[in-house]
């Protein structure tokens, strides 16, 4: 008879989530990983298999924890400037605000760091871009509809500018960018709607 676990596995992934944001993959060891969880290395390899598996774990329940989030408020009844305003000042005060919470954000730097070696990974991530431009697109189809978007304005084109301009607002912050300059880009964006 298997022995029940005494461990939360949800709250474990959440810790390894914590600490991929914060380090990367490459520099997560499994000892970063038993000490944010808290278990042994025979717990983590029996319940997830591997360190790959825990990362796969985390980076998907980050992609649904953020995305509920932009899709709640993509869904909201704000105007959808508002909307698209609001999506991009939380990245700069995520960027620019407490330094203690400055992990950074795991879709990006798995981007950059492991999708190009991880056909797997970079599906995930290919998903997860189709998702996000998808609520995005509608949003501003919507928008579009009532005339706050201009009509002539290609929907899709702008719901991936926004992305981008997502993605570069964390990378430039990461390079130095203060908050006076990513909210140029914010204000860039913006004028392209």
């Amino acid at each position: 008879m298997a022995r029940p676990r005494k461990f939360d596995e949800e709250r474990a992934v959440d810790a390894a989530m914590n600490v991929f944001r914060a380090a990367g993959y490459e520099a997560t060891s499994t000892q970063d990983l038993c000490e944010a969880t808290g278990l042994g290395r025979s717990s983590i390899y029996n319940t997830f298999k591997s360190k790959h598996d825990l990362f796969e774990r985390a980076l998907d329940r980050y992609m649904g924890e953020r995305n509920g989030e932009l899709f709640a408020l993509m869904e909201s009844d704000l105007p959808v400037r508002e909307k698209i305003r609001t999506h991009l000042e939380r990245v700069v005060e995520e960027e620019c605000g407490d330094q203690d919470d400055r992990r950074g954000c795991l879709v990006v730097n798995t981007a950059v760091e492991v999708a190009a070696r991880d056909q797997q990974v970079a599906g995930e991530l290919a998903r997860d871009y189709r998702l996000r431009l998808e609520v995005i697109r509608a949003a501003l189809a919507s928008g579009q509809r009532v005339g706050d978007i201009d009509a002539d304005k290609d929907v899709g084109a702008l719901a991936h500018l926004v992305i981008a301009a997502v993605g570069g607002l964390r990378v430039s912050a990461r390079c130095g960018a203060g908050r006076a300059a990513l909210s140029g880009v914010v204000e860039g964006v913006m004028a392209a709607l």
